[in-house]
């Protein structure tokens, strides 16, 4: 049996518009199982639905003294069984990147979905019972991810299902497991909850380190090279692929990037490990392409490897925003420089908007006009601006939120924002975002 509610006669409105269900469960019912129905809208991403009804006794008495116990279950609106908890969780929550313990996770689909309702138990002639169902929907996200790990398959210490529950627990949203030549892992990457895996490998060669992202065997032979032409067919042929490609610590004072040309990366690794040297000739290096013409997103990762050392997971993480979790998304996000790097997830947050355009887009310089910057997580932070014209200062060293509007010179080409922490020889680099693009006609768009 099949009772389907109507949400809009049944719900109380509450802050957020979202449905709740008085159900009243018979006492003839008891010790049967049907459903009630709702209705999922469109561009939904997560259902979460709870409920509620009096116990009355609860604990070991309940043993002692049977009470109200009714158990909750879902199907999808295909009809597809998704889990059952009988009583054990007042809520339970389904989206595509994880579930409630005991229900599958999917993609969420529109259409007639149906709490599984299990009479267990009726103390009196009914009982009544609330479910409230939160929808959450599409929108953009802002997602941390460390995009350079080790497992124990290369130099780290670690096995991959330990790497993810850490970064789960340092609240990272993606990683990426680059091993060094091997990419044996990525066909078999754990799952854990509300962690995404990206595929990747750090092709590692006497002349230089990069990171394939995005397919499990970037390489389908061997991955030696000899000379800069066997490089860049490698890297030609993973692009074929559907690699995405980064160039590692180029400034590295151990194993640098020796070639000159960086016409054939995708992205450019300017921030591994902590903050130091190395990690400022690298944003030297990126800006001085730039003033060439060159638009390579900007990433970070730790390079993390083991415990006790310098190099610390999830510091730094490359911020992105994007679409969804799913890691087609992130790496759509971060091929197009929607990001921007910064310390950790608790680091400083960027945003750059001008006009129509964000971080990584082209935009048409409009008279008037100005780049809005928006910072939060400051603490003691101060802001500079850099475009191919000049690098200034836009405040002193600031906490929490801050909005800026930065009107531009009519000739620049881009602009991107770092943030320093600290004054003078004790000053860092906190965050770097990547650049606003500028053209100052139409015409040049074509």
């Amino acid at each position: 049996m099949c009772g389907v509610y109507n949400i809009i006669e049944d719900e109380k409105e509450r802050g957020d518009n979202l449905p709740e269900i008085i159900h009243k469960v018979l006492k003839e019912k008891e010790g049967s199982y049907y459903t009630i129905g709702f209705t999922v809208p469109k561009n939904v991403v997560k259902i979460t639905v709870s409920y509620d009804y009096h116990r009355g006794t609860k604990g070991f008495m309940s043993d002692l003294h049977p009470t109200n116990t009714i158990d909750i279950g879902l199907e999808d609106a295909d009809g597809r069984f998704l889990g059952w908890s009988g009583s054990a969780h007042k809520s339970i929550y389904v989206d595509e990147f994880g579930s409630t313990r005991g229900y599958l996770s999917e993609p969420i689909m529109p259409g007639e979905w149906k709490i599984i309702v299990g009479a267990y138990h009726v103390a009196g002639e009914s009982v009544e019972v609330k479910y409230s169902i939160d929808f959450e929907y599409r929108k953009e996200l802002l997602l941390f991810g460390d995009l350079h790990i080790h497992s124990d398959a290369s130099d780290g210490r670690f096995d991959i299902h330990t790497l993810g529950k850490m970064a789960q627990k340092a609240k990272l949203d993606f990683i990426g497991i680059a091993n060094h030549n091997n990419f044996a892992e990525n066909f078999n990457l754990p799952n854990i909850d509300g962690l995404t895996f990206i595929k990747a490998v750090e092709w590692t060669n006497y002349n230089g380190h990069i990171n394939f992202f995005g397919v499990a065997a970037p390489f389908e032979n061997s991955f030696i090279s000899n000379s800069f032409e066997e490089t860049e067919k490698l890297i030609a042929d993973a692009k074929k692929l559907g690699a995405l490609i980064s160039v590692n610590h180029p400034k590295c004072r151990f194993c640098p990037y020796k070639w000159d040309n960086y016409d054939c990366f995708d992205m450019m690794e300017i921030w591994n490990g902590p903050m130091r040297p190395s990690n400022l000739d690298a944003i030297k290096l990126w800006t001085d392409l730039l003033n060439q013409g060159k638009r390579i997103p900007i990433v970070g990762g730790s390079d993390y490897h083991r415990p006790h050392s310098l190099a610390r997971l999830g510091n730094p993480v490359t911020a992105v925003y994007a679409q969804s979790r799913k890691a087609e998304d992130i790496l759509t996000s971060l091929r197009e420089g929607r990001s921007f790097v910064t310390s950790s997830v608790d680091g400083v947050r960027l945003k750059l908007e001008y006009g129509k355009a964000v971080m990584g887009e082209e935009a048409i310089f409009i008279p008037g006009e100005k780049l809005r910057i928006t910072a939060e997580n400051m603490k003691t932070t101060s802001l500079f601006i850099v475009t191919d014209k000049y690098e200034k200062k836009l405040c002193a060293p600031s906490s929490g939120k801050l909005t800026l509007n930065k009107e531009l010179d009519s000739d620049v080409r881009f602009a991107y924002i770092k943030a320093v922490r600290g004054i003078g020889k004790f000053s860092a680099i906190c965050a770097v975002t990547n650049p606003i693009y500028f053209n100052q006609n139409k015409e040049e768009l074509n």
